[in-house]
């Protein structure tokens, strides 16, 4: 994926903190927003999937989500208040100037999408890969289980999904201070309010990933939801190509 070329840029944060942005491809712009302890780098380039969209003629617009990646990652409580991600990527959107455009994101990307169009986002196409319904209603659900594991690294046993996750944090070079903030962030959308979403919306997720709650649940619930299933569970599905695939085959239909 080396033959990418990426523009980097910061935007303002909603409290004027730097927010690290990776732009790459031209044409119609798509703005993804990545998964906890994730970065863009990660989610949506490493794997391909940036380079199958950029083919198939999008801009991809990649924020860092703050505590996450090349954003600020600052320890002190008062830069996490609930709804911090969808303040900070309302402002981005508003930053950019983007009016024509479409916005999805994986797991926490995802969550943070719907937040954004419940305080007023106008995208014209949605992508919610990674999560279910519970994980938008009820999203501190698995709350408990991220505070454990970024409370007790280096205690857990090889080969456990803590581990695992620990793993994972370790390949991202996450924060654990700043990630254990972005839990406080978080803020449940009302399934009434979900349903009436009019975007024409995809959701993609891995066929052995209920960690959200259900996603054929959710595709139902949305007005106009199409439901997309590829192979893995939470943590993989986004390293498989028919991820990228998919949300192309949703955004070229």
């Amino acid at each position: 994926m080396t033959d990418l070329l990426i523009e980097r840029r910061d935007v303002k944060g909603f409290d004027g903190l730097p927010i690290a942005v990776h732009m790459v491809g031209q044409g119609r712009d798509l703005v993804l927003i990545h998964g906890y302890f994730s970065n863009a780098w990660t989610n949506w380039i490493r794997y391909g999937h940036a380079a199958k969209l950029v083919e198939a003629g999008f801009r991809l617009i990649l924020p860092d989500l703050r505590g996450h990646g090349e954003s600020a990652k600052p320890h002190d409580a008062a830069a996490y208040p609930a709804d911090a991600l969808t303040d900070d990527n309302l402002g981005l959107i508003e930053q950019l100037g983007l009016t024509d455009y479409d916005l999805g994101g994986y797991s926490l990307g995802a969550r943070t999408t719907v937040r954004m169009l419940a305080r007023g986002a106008t995208p014209r196409r949605v992508i919610l890969s990674g999560m279910g319904l519970r994980g938008l209603t009820q999203t501190l659900d698995n709350g408990g289980y991220y505070t454990n594991v970024l409370t007790n690294l280096g205690t857990f046993a090889r080969g456990t999904s803590e581990w695992m996750t620990e793993a994972f944090l370790k390949t991202t070079k996450g924060d654990p201070v700043a990630l254990l903030h972005i839990l406080n962030t978080f803020v449940d959308t009302p399934a009434d309010v979900i349903a009436n979403f009019p975007q024409r919306a995809a959701v993609i997720c891995g066929a052995d990933d209920d960690s959200n709650g259900s996603a054929h649940e959710l595709a139902d619930i949305l007005r106009d939801g199409h439901y997309f299933e590829v192979p893995g569970n939470h943590m993989n599905a986004v390293t498989r190509k028919e991820l990228g695939q998919a949300m192309v085959d949703f955004l070229t239909a």
